[in-house]
């Protein structure tokens, strides 16, 4: 019997490998892409994304969108509320597993498997502990491709950059291959599981600061975006 299953859906590279292996596995059945989205600036949380490319990405995997529209900086409960109320209308519609492209946050990882667990839903981690640089030069390898749509502060060059070969070279030693640290976050526009490319012109080019959790604002822990328009 197939694992009717739902994919937790960036946008971007780790999402896209991690995807690009389920649908190679005949056991799950993806039913839904999941994405998470700014309802104050229809945007993919955290990434910056339009909903407009968003939609048009997945229109391009043939796979249907399951937008969360979340409020801006959401607390932890609110966020957690959210949560719960999709993902039990989800498992109600027969949902059994919840399918992620973490790499290596244990944290991530441990709270997740807790969440779902608590309403009767598998995670699963199909690149989980895989070595970043052989999965970014994977990636490159099956031909997909991407482009870096926000990165933190201090790597402001790299922002609206295609990743290739020169990219993984150009990386400060101390930033992760991946970016599984958060140190920047991509939107993959072609490869061989979209059926056509996603066409898109790059935009203003903008640094955004976010309140630590104390309520003071740090203007160099911010993030660089460009908007993809």
């Amino acid at each position: 019997m197939k694992k009717n299953s739902l994919f937790n859906w960036s946008g971007g590279k780790d999402s896209t490998l991690a995807l690009h292996y389920v649908l190679q596995d005949k056991s799950f059945d993806v039913q839904y892409l999941l994405t998470t989205v700014n309802e104050a600036y229809n945007r993919v949380s955290m990434h910056g994304v339009r909903e407009s490319l968003l939609i048009e990405q997945v229109k391009s995997l043939d796979i249907p969108l399951y937008q969360i529209r979340l409020p801006e900086s959401p607390d932890m409960a609110a966020y957690e509320a959210h949560m719960h109320k999709h993902l039990s209308f989800l498992k109600a519609e027969g949902i059994t597993h919840s399918i992620f492209g973490d790499l290596f946050l244990e944290d991530l990882k441990t709270y997740r498997e807790k969440k779902l667990r608590e309403l009767g839903i598998e995670a699963v981690f199909p690149i989980w502990k895989r070595d970043t640089t052989e999965v970014l030069k994977t990636f490159i390898s099956l031909g997909y491709k991407t482009v870096v749509v926000c990165a933190e502060a201090g790597l402001e060059e790299f922002v609206g950059r295609i990743i290739d070969e020169s990219f993984i070279e150009d990386l400060p030693s101390d930033v992760d291959p991946c970016g599984e640290n958060g140190e920047f976050h991509t939107f993959v526009f072609d490869g061989p599981i979209f059926k056509k490319p996603i066409n898109f012109a790059l935009g203003e080019k903008v640094f955004k600061t976010y309140p630590s959790p104390n309520g003071q604002i740090d203007e160099t822990t911010g993030y660089w975006y460009i908007d993809l328009v």
